[in-house]
């Protein structure tokens, strides 16, 4: 196994996390092959180790994320992203217009497919219906990731966006994906 990110060969990893980490790349089935999983939870567990200092539930939100955004045909990192911004990676976070979870998914969502018992707080059931909510708007606006965000956060009983540029929503969050 490859070094832990900021942690030198020769130096003892926290052995916990080392086991968590085993345990995730271990469960590779959004990935190619077991390498490829190593690598990416090794780094992104890093990187999000200041976020959410508890291992088991920074792993368990990757494998979830990873998992979700390969099945909806999204890249991982940009769900992440999109995390970020909508809820700072609070997984209870619920914004002003109502939006509940990681992904900020709004509930009359729930009534519109005849799940209402579904719990958006839950971090499978917000990243399933965020991931596939975000698909779609992708697909609609033609990949057009800022056009995507502000449809994903139009109600649905606002009229579609069509004036083309970045729209203020969306301002902060497509120049951190792209760096």
């Amino acid at each position: 196994m490859m070094p832990i990110a900021g942690v030198e060969a020769n130096e003892q990893a926290d052995p916990a996390l080392r086991q968590l980490l085993r345990e995730a790349i271990a469960d590779a089935s959004s990935f190619p092959d077991r390498f490829d999983a190593e690598v990416w939870l090794t780094d992104m567990s890093s990187r999000l180790a200041a976020r959410m200092p508890n291992h088991v539930e920074r792993l368990g939100l990757l494998r979830h994320v990873h998992h979700e955004a390969t099945r909806a045909g999204l890249e991982p990192e940009l769900v992440l992203a999109v995390i970020d911004v909508e809820s700072g990676f609070d997984r209870f976070a619920i914004s002003r217009a109502g939006a509940r979870g990681l992904m900020q998914v709004m509930p009359f969502w729930l009534e519109e497919i005849g799940r209402p018992g579904d719990n958006l707080f839950q971090v499978a059931t917000n990243l399933r219906f965020g991931c596939t909510i975000l698909k779609y708007y992708m697909d609609m606006e033609a990949q057009d990731l800022a056009r995507a965000l502000d449809q994903v956060q139009r109600q649905p009983w606002q009229p579609e966006i069509s004036q083309p540029g970045p729209r203020p929503a969306t301002q902060y969050l497509v120049p951190t994906i792209g760096s």
